[in-house]
């Protein structure tokens, strides 16, 4: 799974180093500054391009958010570059069938409908928390430069270090849990009230058994094959973003309250997106008749994987090569000990002294928690 999503993870890193060092925030706040149709069109389309795995989707949301971007719109675009995206439907179309692929672009865009809807309804205040994100003030941000943005870029690897780690460990590890133990998890037979079931049930496995939208489609056709709803099995694809190693990276980017009401809102808006794509394909008698057998795993792609992660870890030299070319250049980065986010020491929304040494921190909340019982961090 590392294999398939190592360029990914570069490529969504990178992209959002350059975001936090390059992109203004008056420059962010006139393309995704509000959560009206058009912005949330051009979120997803924008968020379809970027093709990123849920651990660089939320980075980039985070970055977008923190140069101004509106919640709702960040949101629709970390949802679009991990679910409307042409890999995960091709790899659906080959592993499970084209009636799978088209319901990953029909229940994506319900998603991305039902976020619009609710977001802003339930995070009233997020604006105001996440403008304390913002990296790089006007000023600063005209004066990057590259070696800037390999900085936020090895910094925001640091800060999620441990919790891409736990996500490769639990994905591998549930790829040797039998089929037969999922599937007596699940209802069958009863109707709309298993369809409902599965629905629900189908984003609590993701929670603790896979990496990203694409790497859990292999686990997601066993359990299709085994009986599982349609409906369930889209839902379960849609859960990438429910990753438990992703709610704790919530955690560290929007606070615990705000990851655990975002944790439940996705919940909530992936079975019921699941439940309505279902629906629909029943209306138009287009769910595929369930197969009962040990499905194959084809390795999808070689020369499209090898050579995008052959790219990307040459991008990965490039940009390591570039945050160490020059000593004085680290020295203008400092570690956030509350969060792990790497910190412009010029630019810091917060900063403080403790037992005569200076700390920054990426927001004042950081900082509060830092004083508050610095023994911890320390």
């Amino acid at each position: 799974m590392f294999y398939g999503t190592f360029w990914a993870l570069v490529f969504g890193f990178t992209l959002s180093g350059a975001i936090q060092a390059f992109v203004t925030k008056n420059r962010m706040e006139r393309v995704l500054g509000n959560h009206s149709p058009k912005v949330i069109a051009k979120a997803s389309f924008l968020g379809a391009v970027s093709s990123s795995c849920s651990y660089a989707a939320s980075a980039l949301a985070k970055s977008l958010i923190s140069k101004g971007a509106d919640f709702t719109a960040a949101m629709v675009f970390m949802f679009a570059s991990t679910n409307l995206v042409l890999e995960l439907g091709l790899v659906l179309w080959v592993m499970i069938g084209w009636q799978f692929a088209l319901a990953e672009f029909v229940g994506g865009a319900i998603m991305i409908v039902l976020l619009t809807l609710l977001l802003p309804r339930l995070f009233k205040n997020i604006k105001r928390q996440a403008s304390s994100l913002q990296i790089l003030d006007e000023m600063s941000a005209g004066k990057a430069t590259w070696k800037d943005a390999c900085g936020y870029t090895i910094g925001d690897f640091t800060m999620v270090r441990v919790e891409l780690l736990i996500g490769f460990i639990v994905a591998g590890l549930a790829t040797l849990v039998p089929v037969s133990f999922w599937n007596r998890l699940f209802l069958s037979g009863h109707g709309l009230l298993s369809s409902i079931e599965n629905a629900l049930i189908s984003p609590i496995i993701a929670f603790i058994s896979f990496v990203c939208s694409v790497g859990n489609v292999p686990l997601g056709a066993a359990l299709w094959h085994s009986g599982i709803s349609f409906g369930g099995t889209i839902a379960f694809i849609y859960a990438d973003l429910l990753a438990a190693p992703l709610v704790l990276i919530y955690r560290k980017y929007y606070g615990g309250k705000i990851a655990l009401r975002m944790t439940l809102t996705f919940w909530f808006v992936m079975s019921l997106s699941g439940l309505i794509t279902e629906g629909i394909f029943k209306t138009f008698n287009l769910v595929p008749k369930v197969m009962h057998h040990k499905m194959s795993m084809n390795h999808i792609g070689f020369n499209y994987t090898t050579v995008l992660n052959v790219i990307a870890f040459a991008v990965l030299l490039w940009v390591y090569q570039m945050y160490r070319s020059d000593s004085s250049a680290q020295s203008e980065f400092a570690k956030d000990l509350v969060c792990g986010m790497q910190v412009r020491i010029a630019d810091a929304p917060a900063s403080g002294e403790y037992e005569g040494k200076m700390y920054y921190f990426c927001m004042p909340g950081c900082k509060e928690a830092f004083f508050a019982a610095p023994e911890k961090y320390l």
